[in-house]
């Protein structure tokens, strides 16, 4: 008999789970495993309250965390709240393990916790009108903190300050706010921020279904996002990649381009072939680094295709996506200007007021230096899938966006001369959206090649087998023993996740 099984946030049957892209068999083991978790947390809670005291340079005596039932998690983090008196409520937020693959990739929550650390000071230093919530301080799996120099005494502020000035007069790099702190506490718990805990206004994803056809608040909403975007983009950097804080308290722009799918694959055991201290100078070499984490999750996932005809149509994507590479992004941009982008903003980041005004950012996480051609409306306009998103419709969303965005660049131009909105509208007219939106979704990828880029092209060959089997056959050598090696892998994951449905025997 089959049974029921517990995904992270639901329950799925054998029915449903056979015919998901997503390995499922490696999905159901995250419930157990956040539950190991949010206990492991539960019961060191005495020591969450003292990391949060240490940084805030109080006592942990007024420092009170919250019961489980209060807590909060999203995708790839939990969240704690902890209650101080005589202080606002901060959160404590820590990468949730099982999610951001540190089992087969140690170190992946430090550079987590280390890049969003980066982006906050990135923001506050370049970017004080974004509203974000305060970074109170931060801890690594190695027992290294760090924490804001307004926490800090009084002298220690001083030397700070003074040692700030020194440097830059000198014309050496600048510490970042986010002091080395040294301390005696437990390097009991994992990677963690904290956070302010802002409790005032409404998530975006909450109101969204009930309201976006009002045009003033889509308005509003849509001018901020400009606003923020364009804020982001004036500044321009050498190289593509994440902000990152030093062992020293110095902000590098050092890590490779940290974005959702990177942790995501690495999650699965699929290897991205990216170290973590790996930067781009050139829009290619970023392009064919993330055509090779599609590639090895072709290669490694083991219910990667349905069958022969799906390993091939996705092989015979790859292929073309190299080949047409050139024709979506301009030479002129190839190396740079490169800006700064949060790659994950969605509608659960976004805190709006009831006019629809943004009055908060609360998740960085995901941020990085990106190509310019990679700046581009939000693809949940239409609160649709990539691969589902109904063209029309968007397109009419996405003008809407752009009247918007360009009345805003107006106060921005004179800052840049490169004009955000006009490679925003050549992107959109070249298709290199969609090619960057196929980058970003690793099961998405094939659906919008098919549909998005091919027919730009000759659209007969997407019913031409002929073209499919001789294509397919220079993604890599050995065409015809990949094929039926991921077919055998697909059968035997079939097997699996049909006995993982299964009821056990009872004694």
């Amino acid at each position: 008999m089959l049974v029921k099984r517990r995904l992270l946030r639901e329950e799925i049957t054998y029915s449903v789970a056979k015919d998901k892209d997503v390995n499922i068999l490696h999905q159901l083991d995250y419930w157990p495993q956040r539950n190991r978790f949010f206990r492991y947390i539960n019961a060191h809670r005495d020591l969450v309250e003292e990391l949060v005291s240490h940084h805030l340079g109080i006592p942990s005596s007024k420092c009170r965390a919250a019961d489980m039932v209060d807590w909060m998690n999203g995708s790839f983090n939990l969240c704690v709240p902890v209650s101080v008196e005589g202080f606002n409520r901060v959160i404590i937020r820590f990468p949730l393990p099982y999610r951001v693959g540190e089992r087969p990739c140690p170190g992946n929550g430090d550079e987590k916790v280390r890049c969003e650390a980066g982006a906050y000071a990135w923001l506050r230093q370049e970017c004080s009108e974004v509203p974000i919530p305060d970074l109170y301080g931060f801890g690594l799996s190695t027992g290294q903190r760090f924490t804001h120099i307004q926490q800090l005494p009084f002298l220690r502020r001083l030397y700070h300050k003074f040692l700030h000035r020194c440097s830059s007069l000198l014309g050496f790099p600048v510490p970042t706010k986010f002091v080395p702190h040294k301390n005696n506490l437990s390097n009991t718990l994992p990677p963690y921020l904290v956070i302010e805990y802002i409790e005032k206004w409404d998530m975006l994803s909450t109101v969204w279904d009930d309201q976006d056809s009002d045009k003033t608040l889509r308005t509003n909403l849509f001018r901020g996002l400009s606003k923020i975007m364009l804020c982001l983009s004036r500044v321009s950097f050498p190289k593509i990649g994440s902000f990152v804080i030093d062992d020293n308290g110095f902000l590098c722009l050092a890590n490779r381009p940290l974005t959702i799918m990177l942790q995501d694959l690495e999650n699965e055991h699929i290897p991205v072939e990216m170290p973590k201290d790996r930067t781009f100078t050139s829009v290619d070499a970023y392009v064919n680094s993330l055509l090779l984490c599609h590639d090895n999750r072709l290669a490694f996932q083991p219910n990667a295709v349905n069958d022969e005809a799906d390993c091939v149509s996705q092989m015979t994507a790859l292929a073309l996506m190299r080949c047409i590479r050139p024709q979506f992004f301009s030479g002129r941009l190839n190396h740079g200007p490169f800006v700064f982008a949060l790659t994950d903003l969605h509608p659960s980041n976004i805190l709006v007021d009831k006019e629809w005004n943004i009055r908060s950012i609360i998740d960085l996480e995901w941020a990085a230096s990106i190509p310019l051609e990679f700046i581009g409306p939000p693809s949940w306009l239409t609160r649709q899938a990539i691969d589902c998103i109904d063209g029309d419709e968007y397109d009419e969303r996405r003008k809407e966006f752009m009247d918007v965005f360009e009345n805003e660049e107006k106060d921005y131009s004179a800052s840049y001369n490169i004009r955000r909105a006009l490679v925003m509208q050549q992107s959109w007219e070249k298709r290199t959206f969609w090619y960057t939106m196929a980058l970003r979704s690793p099961t998405g990828m094939h659906s919008v090649f098919y549909n998005r880029l091919q027919t730009l092209y000759e659209k007969d060959h997407a019913e031409n087998t002929e073209f499919f089997l001789i294509t397919s056959k220079y993604w890599r050598p050995q065409a015809r023993q990949f094929i039926a090696s991921r077919v055998k892998d697909k059968e035997l994951y079939d097997k699996e996740l049909r006995g993982a449905f299964e009821e056990p025997e009872k004694c």
